[in-house]
């Protein structure tokens, strides 16, 4: 075969090389979708998945912080970018099982536009008032809510968050009646029940333990179905008063609904590793989150199950989709 003849060969063979090289994932630079803002244990820990995926797929992972709209703007980029996995979400409870019930009109669907890579952890909350209440325990709390039924309310960080579901949850299994006050996040919700203007909420833990060390706070509850390794003294919600509850601030990663799987597969890989370090375990315990983590069809299972246990409780409670 002269040089000619061997041409069509040379470039058939770099042809099939450069395919194979550009199959492999990942190709180009990575982009973790964050949809909330910069600085909270979401975020951090955002921050740390991303550095262990630059890590182990020797590739550039930018983080980039797309708060807002009940993480509605960050969770529609990556609903709406190219299916080839350069573009990850680290999804919430609210965004994809939540906002589903609470929004008539999403500009995305978390099963059709959205692949399940996996769970990655959970936040803390738990269940406080003030300790002026004179209430040590949560059948405490309990009656004495029960006995002023509509009279008292209960702050949260905004309508549809985990401090507002997890409330309603709670007040449907005991069945009690409060009023809901939203407040624009959760720092200034749990500034007014420390002041007294609002008795009762669900926060998340870690801005809130050390006020309940100090008496600021009286707590009643974590709404874990198992005691949380920070504060192994706070009983849960369903073993003090209430079995069967249980709500979890879960977080998973996500990828655009028709990414291949052999990407899934590969990021799944990763994470998965990661969460069950010692060493990972520990750091998320210094910012209130629990590692997690799952199978991508494990997770595609877990989603459709959720949205309808919220569904549940929001009509329950009388909340309708906007």
């Amino acid at each position: 075969m002269n040089f000619k003849q061997a041409l069509p060969v040379l470039w058939l063979a770099l042809w099939v090389s450069t395919g194979v090289a550009r199959a492999e994932y990942p190709d180009r630079p990575l982009t973790l979708v964050v949809p909330f803002a910069p600085g909270g244990a979401t975020d951090i820990y955002g921050r740390m998945l991303a550095e262990e995926l630059h890590d182990k797929l020797k590739q550039t992972v930018v983080v980039e912080n797309r708060p807002g709209a009940s993480m509605q703007i960050g969770t529609t980029a990556v609903a709406k970018s190219p299916p080839d996995g350069s573009m990850l979400l680290m999804a919430s409870a609210t965004s994809l099982a939540v906002n589903p019930n609470m929004y008539k009109s999403l500009a995305y669907d978390p099963i059709k536009d959205l692949a399940p890579i996996g769970l990655v952890g959970s936040a803390d909350f738990v269940l406080v008032a003030n300790p002026a209440l004179g209430v040590k325990t949560l059948p405490e709390l309990i009656a004495y809510i029960r006995a002023r039924s509509g009279q008292l309310s209960y702050a949260s960080a905004g309508i549809g968050t985990p401090h507002h579901i997890f409330m309603e949850l709670f007040m449907t299994m005991a069945g009690l009646k409060m009023q809901h006050v939203p407040y624009k996040g959760s720092m200034p919700a749990l500034t007014d029940v420390m002041s007294g203007v609002i008795p009762v909420m669900v926060v998340d833990l870690l801005p809130s333990l050390p006020l309940i060390r100090d008496g600021k706070l009286q707590a009643f509850g974590v709404t874990t179905d198992h005691r949380i390794k920070a504060a192994p003294d706070i009983p849960t919600i369903a073993e003090a008063a209430l079995p069967g509850y249980s709500a979890t601030g879960w977080f998973a990663m996500m990828a655009r609904a028709g990414t291949p799987r052999p990407a899934i597969d590969t990021v799944n890989r990763v994470l998965v590793d990661y969460v069950r370090r010692p060493e990972v375990h520990d750091k998320l315990e210094g910012i209130a989150l629990e590692p997690l983590s799952s199978t991508p069809d494990e997770l595609a299972k877990y989603i459709p199950a959720e949205i309808t246990k919220w569904g549940q409780v929001l009509h329950q409670a009388g909340i309708t989709p906007e």
